[in-house]
């Protein structure tokens, strides 16, 4: 067994890959015991959280300082001697779209960082600055969300817009256009289907991908029973051509709607904050929000995640936050059975927004991730792939 200790907050990211042995935690309020067989999957680095040594093999005991576990300043404060990078608030025109998204860091591998249903960029908040200090960090806002565009869905005709399919074709265009280089995707809920079918669409721009709680698509057609499609299709017509959609949206944007949303969802609710909900609620109070909110949960039919994870080329990891009331963790072990997915990561006490709620563990599994795939390999260009942009 291998062991580290912090003098405030214990550290317990546990894989149970399908695949291998689970590993055994145990914890203390002082120490979190991992096997040795499965810190491959944590590597953490030791400079990100302050800990004074860490070695991969044997028995180690490290402590941690305290600043670190402080998720909510880091943005202000200075952190191992370093101040945080700047996060730049930039805008892309795609397709005539104006699509905003923020930038931080000047060196390493390309992470894009893909929100959930009805979040934005500022989700990653607690993210970018620290993972900016080795690598280039871009956090995009999905058209019809955040502070983008937001076309009205009904100017397509019959023609669905807000589909996995529209936002990976802007998440590849983004990677050529803006990054300008392959990327690894770091993605949360329905976010996480994006970054699957972008990397079908086009595997030669994502190198590696986390999944963190990746939606599991309940509602989707092909998840329910015959004999209740058509009360499901008569309730999505009512919401989207109706007044009493409209109305369902307005009792949904309001503070107090967003803040009991987000406490189900996450499940240290003291991490749900009158920032965080600031930065959800006011760009769902823009003109368009409403129409694309209605269309969403109205699109039962694309891919699921089970469909595209046998497709995708890249290496992928999925981290599951246990206390998912919306996404359960039995249901998720099971995409750990694919090929591409080399493991699956257990955050214990962590809800349905990992990278928010968790930060502390989700930041140390991505720079261990991008870490062990950052070698391209030969035969891929990257100069080559955007060269004509």
């Amino acid at each position: 067994m291998a062991s580290f200790s912090t003098s405030s907050r214990v550290l317990p990211v546990l894989s149970l890959h399908p695949k291998r042995n689970p590993s055994i935690i145990t914890s203390s309020p002082s120490s979190v015991h991992f096997s040795s067989t499965h810190l491959h999957s944590l590597k953490i680095r030791h400079k990100s959280l302050g800990l004074s040594s860490f070695e991969p093999d044997g028995f180690v005991v490290c402590s941690a300082s305290n600043n670190y576990f402080s998720v909510d300043e880091q943005v202000n404060e200075k952190q191992n001697s370093e101040e945080p990078h700047e996060v730049k608030n930039c805008k892309w025109n795609w397709r005539g779209y104006s699509i905003r998204y923020q930038y931080s860091g000047s060196s390493g591998p390309a992470l894009v960082l893909v929100h959930g249903f009805g979040a934005n960029s500022d989700h990653w908040r607690k993210n970018i600055p620290v993972l900016a200090k080795s690598h280039r960090v871009y956090s995009i806002d999905l058209i019809g969300y955040g502070y983008s565009d937001k076309p009205n869905p009904r100017d397509f005709f019959d023609k669905p817009f807000y589909t996995f399919e529209t936002w990976a074709s802007q998440l590849n265009d983004f990677c050529k256009d803006v990054v300008k280089d392959q990327a690894f995707f770091i993605c949360n809920s329905i976010g996480g289907l994006v970054g699957l079918q972008a990397a079908v669409m086009e595997p030669e721009i994502c190198r590696g991908m986390i999944l963190l709680n990746i939606s599991l698509r309940m509602l989707h057609i092909k998840k329910q029973p015959w004999y209740g499609r058509p009360l499901i299709r008569s309730f999505q017509n009512l919401l989207r051509n109706t007044a009493v959609g409209k109305l369902f949206y307005k009792m949904v944007a309001t503070s107090e709607s967003v803040r009991n949303i987000l406490c189900q969802c996450y499940n240290d609710t003291s991490q749900v904050t009158e920032e965080l909900v600031e930065k959800i609620l006011q760009p769902g109070l823009e003109p368009g929000a409403a129409d694309v909110f209605l269309e969403f949960i109205c699109y039962s039919g694309g891919p699921l995640p089970e469909e595209l994870l046998p497709q995708v080329k890249c290496p992928v990891l999925i981290a599951w936050g246990d206390k998912d009331p919306w996404e359960p963790i039995e249901l998720g072990r099971a995409y750990g059975n694919f090929d591409s997915v080399e493991d699956f990561i257990v955050l214990p006490n962590v809800g349905h927004c990992p990278q928010d709620e968790a930060p502390h563990l989700v930041n140390p599994l991505v720079e261990s991730f991008v870490t062990r795939h950052a070698t391209p390999p030969a035969s891929v260009s990257a100069d080559s792939l955007y060269s004509s942009n």
